[in-house]
């Protein structure tokens, strides 16, 4: 389950299998799922800080500090948007049908070509389960660049400019876009082992103030799916 990409004496970057948490949940003495967190804790022996999370389901980059310091450094960067990340998704073709009749949408068609750049605006609630549009919610910006086809499936590269929960599957989502596996939002394909088609493969870190002092290197890339 531990799988690290990255270590030094401040930061440990691990890939995060999907199905796997990133830390504990609020439940965590009756949650029987396991976290990488915790591993990570118990193989070290002392205590680590998360810097970013991803959804149970999602797999790929996670940061860890190893202190209190280097993760109040890292908390600023992400929290000003110093760092940026980058996930790729598979999607099936544009529909709509899993978009209720009473949910207000353009339902905008799209034919997106290989390299079309798109800029997706919202304000976001999440609730109890998953996250909707709602004058209420926080601002939203995704920026996803359509990268082709991927057998029967569309290959996507998404950044998060802002950081909300849930926020690149709702936004494919509401673009008729569904992420393959993702039924909670609209997905009719199932995929095993609680993943959906979502992983961060990439940070930049080339624009975050004091990174390279700390030792990172300017990005970090794994495999994308």
């Amino acid at each position: 389950m531990i799988q690290i990409v990255f270590e030094n004496t401040h930061f440990i970057i691990c890939d995060k299998p999907a199905g796997v948490l990133s830390t504990p949940s609020r439940f965590e003495e009756d949650d029987a799922r396991l976290c990488l967190g915790t591993a990570l804790q118990k193989e070290k022996g002392f205590q680590i800080f998360p810097v970013n999370r991803l959804d149970f389901e999602v797999s790929g980059l996670v940061v860890y500090a190893k202190t209190a310091e280097a993760h109040r450094k890292a908390n600023a960067w992400f929290e000003h948007k110093t760092v940026k990340k980058t996930y790729r998704a598979l999607t099936t073709g544009q529909s709509y049908a899993h978009i209720p009749a009473n949910v207000p949408n353009e339902k905008l068609k799209l034919t997106p070509e290989v390299g079309n750049t798109f800029e997706w605006r919202c304000r976001l609630l999440r609730g109890k389960r998953r996250a909707y549009e709602s004058p209420q919610g926080k601002e939203c910006l995704t920026v996803a660049v359509f990268r082709g086809m991927q057998g029967d499936y569309q290959v996507w590269d998404l950044n998060p400019v802002t950081g909300r929960s849930h926020q690149l599957r709702f936004d494919l989502s509401r673009h008729g876009f569904p992420i393959v596996g993702d039924k909670l939002y609209g997905s009719t394909v199932e995929l095993a082992d609680n993943r959906i088609a979502l992983r961060s493969y990439r940070i930049d870190f080339a624009n975050a103030n004091g990174a390279s002092a700390l030792g990172l290197p300017e990005f970090l890339e794994i495999s994308s799916l």
